[in-house]
């Protein structure tokens, strides 16, 4: 079983984003996700960049996979999607259905992203059919929902699942970030960029709701499934990913790398993520309960 690093989903300056892939380098993660997949308008980092980035993590041994933007609005963004798949010699990831658009007439193998709507054997073995090499279910699949399409499925495409970190719920053509600030979104001034891991959002009770993060929603808790490590591989799964965090990226990928080499007990290993985390744990998605629940290991 591989870890996988997914695309950094916040806005960080340039130097933070040089600092952060030098650490995870050297970290345990098999699998690095590169590229915006957010918001277009964040531009520290150019498709030059992301490829010398590239470039750097593969001759550390670590596969690359480029990311491609989940809601392509203008004309702007599809020429920018279009230089992403002239890229030789990376794997793309799509997550729209323009992308797959894209990708599919060039025979290019590529990742059907989390944000690509499948939730059926049938509709993977199309996308399958159209050059998918690897699916990233949704986080809303339950684990029982992944193995049925695992068990029915004529794809021989790898099955990744997000296992850690703020999970991305929804994008929206409104920005929530520049409207948290009373902002227009076409002069947001990146205001993004003040807040490295989103912003909070709380029900009129106080308790946590969401987490804004641009034009995308994200868990306000952190999931962690690290006690269910002896059960992914029962559900066809063989690539665990993990959100990058403005904090303890490294420490979280080498726990997990621990876990699926079994030199870490479930339940320490559980713990020492929950030290490691920003909010409270949460796990409801997996176990077909709502995603803010924390149902915990269910053994067997």
């Amino acid at each position: 079983m591989k870890i996988s690093l997914g695309p950094i989903q916040y806005y960080w300056s340039r130097s933070d984003i040089v600092r952060f892939y030098d650490a995870i380098a050297d970290s345990r993660v098999d699998i690095v996700y590169l590229g915006e997949v957010v918001c277009s308008k964040r531009h520290a980092i150019r498709l030059a960049d992301w490829l010398d980035l590239a470039r750097a993590l593969r001759s550390q041994g670590k596969e690359v996979v480029l990311s491609m933007l989940a809601m392509p609005e203008t004309e702007a963004d599809l020429r920018r999607m279009q230089s992403l798949a002239d890229a030789d010699g990376y794997l793309l990831e799509a997550n729209d259905m323009s992308a797959v658009g894209l990708l599919a007439p060039r025979c290019k193998p590529f990742v059907a992203g989390p944000h690509i709507n499948c939730y059926s054997a049938p509709v993977l073995d199309w996308l399958t059919d159209l050059g998918a090499s690897r699916w990233v279910a949704p986080i809303e699949c339950t684990r029982d929902t992944i193995a049925a399409i695992d068990h029915h499925r004529a794809s021989p495409a790898e099955i990744e699942y997000f296992v850690f970190g703020h999970a991305p719920l929804s994008f929206s053509a409104r920005c929530f970030t520049a409207r948290h600030h009373n902002l227009q979104k076409d002069q947001c001034g990146h205001r993004c960029a003040d807040n490295p891991s989103g912003i909070n959002a709380s029900t009129l009770e106080g308790q946590p709701f969401i987490r804004l993060n641009g034009t995308q929603t994200q868990t306000a808790q952190v999931v962690n499934l690290a006690r269910e490590i002896d059960r992914f591989a029962d559900a066809g799964i063989s690539i665990l990913r993990i959100a990058p965090q403005a904090l303890h990226t490294t420490e979280i990928a080498n726990t997990f790398a621990d876990l699926v080499q079994g030199t870490v007990e479930m339940d320490d290993g559980y713990r020492q993520l929950c030290e490691l985390q920003d909010a409270a744990p949460c796990d409801g998605f997996w176990f077909g309960k709502p995603g803010v629940s924390a149902t915990g290991h269910t053994g067997g």
